[in-house]
């Protein structure tokens, strides 16, 4: 088992992405260059935003996957932003529709995060207790949105500002109100395992939330599930 991982953010999915596959299927390990796979290895490169990862990204991925007839998938990753879920996937598949992308044996699966990454780290609880007081601007947001007892997914715009800022900017005021800091460039906490199990606890608590992030989980235990089935693929 082979996989091509597209990433769209040039900084926190490639932190962030590698140490979740660890966690998730740790017999799947990373190498450097796309053309070192073998056998249970994946490729992450960061297709350097949208809709860039779908012009440039995309067109590189698929030249070095047919150079490379070895990956079993692409997958690509991509932030929703300001539209459904349903909409962004759409617009994808049609995309590699309409460029007549055929990769043979090779799966594409797309996995939209929704809003963004930082929507999905919000779902942490254990990090967050929005009945302690808190300091202005969280004070303001959680009086908006909690995002301890509501979905992080499901959460509307604030204050004008888009969803993936707003979601950016209120995940960095929890990492300050715990007296750390959360960047796109060092995530911090937010890549260690017990923050990880937190975001898979909160789906088991509930289930109805975090849709999006669910899928991602759902995808990796189905490649782990494949990879004990065949493990010489």
């Amino acid at each position: 088992m082979n996989i091509y991982f597209l990433v769209e953010g040039n900084s926190t999915e490639k932190k962030i992405y590698p140490k979740w596959l660890e966690y998730l299927i740790p017999d799947l390990v990373r190498v450097q260059y796309y053309d070192q796979v073998e056998s249970n290895n994946y490729y992450l490169i960061s297709g350097k935003g949208y809709p860039r990862i779908l012009y440039d990204g995309l067109e590189n991925a698929v030249d070095k996957i047919m150079e490379i007839p070895k990956y079993d998938y692409l997958v690509i990753c991509i932030d929703a932003d300001e539209e459904s879920v349903e909409a962004r996937t759409q617009y994808a598949r049609e995309f590699i529709r309409d460029q007549q992308i055929n990769l043979g044996k090779t799966k594409i699966e797309i996995i939209v995060q929704n809003r963004c990454l930082e929507t999905w780290l919000l779902g942490n609880r254990r990090i967050f207790n929005s009945r302690q007081p808190l300091d202005f601007p969280l004070a303001d947001y959680v009086n908006y949105y909690d995002v301890s007892q509501r979905d992080p997914e499901a959460m509307g715009q604030y204050d004008q500002k888009n969803h993936a800022e707003f979601h950016y900017e209120y995940l960095r005021e929890i990492f300050r109100s715990k007296n750390t800091n959360y960047s796109k460039k060092n995530p911090k906490d937010a890549q260690k395992l017990y923050y990880f199990e937190a975001l898979q606890q909160r789906v088991e608590d509930q289930p109805q939330d975090l849709k999006s992030f669910q899928f991602f989980l759902e995808f990796c235990e189905k490649i782990k599930t494949k990879m004990m089935l065949n493990p010489q693929d």
